[in-house]
């Protein structure tokens, strides 16, 4: 039916520019530059509209309205995809949030004749000399200086500074750190200093009698006034002798990495 109409407009189109033809060839040149001119504006007129009235009828216009959808279907599809980022990331801060509280919840029950402060650690200052953490826990939470630090592995450091928000504490690993320490199978005293050689510490003052071997666990002797007794500290990677029996030292492998290190647990006292 559309074409029968288009083919109709076409050949009434036709027949007045033939009209038009004819009458122009009849003038003289003189004349014919202002009806030219007349012409264009009487006939591109008519023209356009037929081209489009054909287009129109014929489906050549569904290019420019399928463009325009495929644009509106992009800007959805971005929109999409933002909310679904959004989500993503939402849901990756959730899972940190639960992970921390499972370690929160382990820690409580693995040092459950403490009574304690969950923490975690905001930020690190680790030099060649230093390892100070500070945790978001403070006064208001009931912290205060000297209070021992645990992690789930062992022994973390102790509270060397306290605000109303927050708490620094120095590790074990800490140049300036001395944790009196006990041998656990043989119970000999040693002392562990922080050396920030490889994360490591170094056992010094062994009895000339103690037959230590790489292995042995080491733990806290209760002696000090700062560390409650038998809190894990490492074990020992590495004895050290020297000429002098007196001075052989061990290298001990913390049992804390505190490299991943992030949550924590105060003791109060």
């Amino acid at each position: 039916m559309y074409k029968k109409k288009t083919g109709i407009i076409g050949i009434i189109v036709t027949i007045i520019i033939l009209i038009l033809l004819v009458f122009l060839s009849n003038l003289k040149s003189d004349s014919i530059s202002y009806i030219e001119n007349a012409f264009s504006k009487v006939v591109m007129p008519i023209q356009t509209g037929y081209t489009y009235l054909k287009n129109k009828v014929t489906g050549n216009t569904n290019f420019f309205t399928n463009m325009d959808n495929l644009k509106t279907e992009n800007d959805e599809l971005k929109k999409q995809n933002s909310e679904l980022e959004q989500k993503l990331r939402e849901l990756e801060i959730v899972k940190a949030e639960n992970q921390t509280l499972k370690e929160y919840l382990g820690l409580t029950e693995k040092y459950t004749q403490y009574e304690t402060v969950p923490a975690y650690i905001i930020s690190k200052d680790v030099s060649n000399y230093s390892s100070i953490y500070v945790i978001n826990a403070g006064k208001k939470d009931g912290i205060d200086v000297n209070m021992t630090v645990i992690a789930d592995k062992g022994l973390v450091g102790y509270v060397i500074s306290v605000t109303d928000e927050t708490a620094e504490v120095q590790t074990i690993i800490d140049s300036s750190s001395a944790v009196s320490a006990s041998i656990s199978n043989t119970q000999d005293s040693i002392i562990c200093r922080g050396s920030l050689t490889d994360g490591k510490l170094r056992g010094t003052y062994i009895p000339t009698s103690a037959d230590i071997v790489e292995g042995n666990d080491v733990e806290t002797s209760g002696m000090g006034g700062i560390y409650p007794k038998g809190i894990i500290i490492g074990k020992i990677k590495e004895v050290v002798s020297t000429l002098n029996n007196l001075d052989r030292y061990a290298w001990i492998e913390p049992a804390v990495d505190f490299n991943k290190l992030e949550t924590v647990l105060v003791i109060k006292k």
